[in-house]
């Protein structure tokens, strides 16, 4: 399993209600995708840095979707560059299943 941090720096500020109201407009394609088991939207206390942190199967996986057009979405509906950082993750503890998941 992969986890991928996707960081961007805002333009200006947004409080949690306007995050919340951006998020569920983009939730929707990221339901059933390929390979994707889990995505947390993230905003900073101070609201001005957004982003995602993506459970993946694989690292294929989501290289299928950090693609340029996906770079041009993001750039498109929060006017800022995405940052991307991949990290092995071998164990995940799912309290919510009960479940400890080993790659």
């Amino acid at each position: 399993m992969i986890t991928a941090i996707v960081e961007f720096k805002l333009p200006q500020a947004i409080s949690l209600a306007q995050a919340k109201e951006t998020f569920l407009s983009t939730a929707p394609k990221y339901r059933d995708m390929p390979g994707l088991i889990r995505k947390y939207y993230f905003l900073s206390e101070d609201g001005s840095k957004a982003g995602g942190i993506y459970l993946w199967a694989s690292r294929e996986d989501a290289d299928r979707v950090y693609t340029a057009e996906w770079k041009a979405f993001v750039r498109g509906k929060y006017g800022t560059e995405p940052a991307l950082t991949f990290l092995q993750c071998p164990v995940v503890v799912d309290n919510a299943s009960h479940e400890i998941v080993a790659a």
